[in-house]
């Protein structure tokens, strides 16, 4: 998917600073759609698709926080969460909930323009066709690598853009350990504490989808001192 391409909702109940996003993303290329509050996001995205979503934590009535962990129910639509200065507690409560990254504000336009495309990079593209899948076990679990899909069964897991990504660097060296540092360049953040923390958050997600006990995981393995691995059966 090209960038251009990408349809974005904007959720702020700051008109203000809606009509600007708006307005600068669609001047960067973006298809955008604004919604003024939770209600107003939920009826859009009854009747339309969108590519990411970007969304502020603050906002009266049914926080960011709160529609995030709700549409997780129903969508994998990358969400990245616009927080105040300060407030980590949103931040990783928005991480838990799938939100796919946070900014905290104030924010410099462009860092939200990197932040959006990085994510959009992070979406699996479609395979060819004749691509021949290859297969990873993990109990009742199985992931194709080259679509990127996790399967329990008939069921397809649901997979956000950031735990989708996080499949694809495991898969790709399976019963090695990658270092949570590793893991912050792959995924295209910066560099520090705070995002090793965000990739901790995102890895006690997944593993609440593959691992019949996440508490003692069995196939997203911590290795001391050495970082996560994957070992399918």
């Amino acid at each position: 998917m090209s960038d251009l391409d990408a349809h974005l909702l904007i959720v702020d109940d700051d008109e203000r600073i809606r009509d600007l996003l708006k307005k600068f993303l669609m001047r960067n290329g973006f298809l955008v759609t604004a919604a003024r509050d939770a209600e107003h996001a939920r009826r859009v995205l009854s009747g339309l698709d969108f590519d990411l979503i970007v969304m502020d934590v603050m906002m009266p009535g049914e926080d960011g926080v709160s529609l995030t962990r709700s549409l997780r129910e129903s969508h994998d639509t990358p969400i990245l969460l616009l927080t105040a200065k300060g407030e980590t507690e949103h931040r990783i409560a928005g991480l838990e909930a799938g939100a796919d990254d946070y900014l905290a504000k104030p924010f410099e336009p462009k860092e939200l323009l990197l932040r959006i495309n990085a994510i959009l990079r992070r979406m699996p593209e479609t395979p060819a066709e004749d691509t021949v899948p290859k297969i990873l076990h993990l109990g009742p679990i199985r992931y194709d690598i080259e679509r990127g899909e996790m399967w329990r069964g008939d069921d397809l897991v649901r997979l956000t853009a950031t735990e989708s990504q996080l499949m694809r660097i495991f898969s790709a060296c399976p019963g090695e350990p990658v270092s949570r540092v590793k893991l912050v360049e792959d995924l295209g953040r910066d560099r520090g504490q705070a995002q090793e923390r965000a990739v901790d958050v995102q890895i006690t997600r997944l593993r609440r989808k593959i691992e019949d006990n996440p508490k003692q995981p069995r196939y997203l393995q911590t290795v001391r001192g050495a970082g996560y691995m994957l070992s399918p059966d």
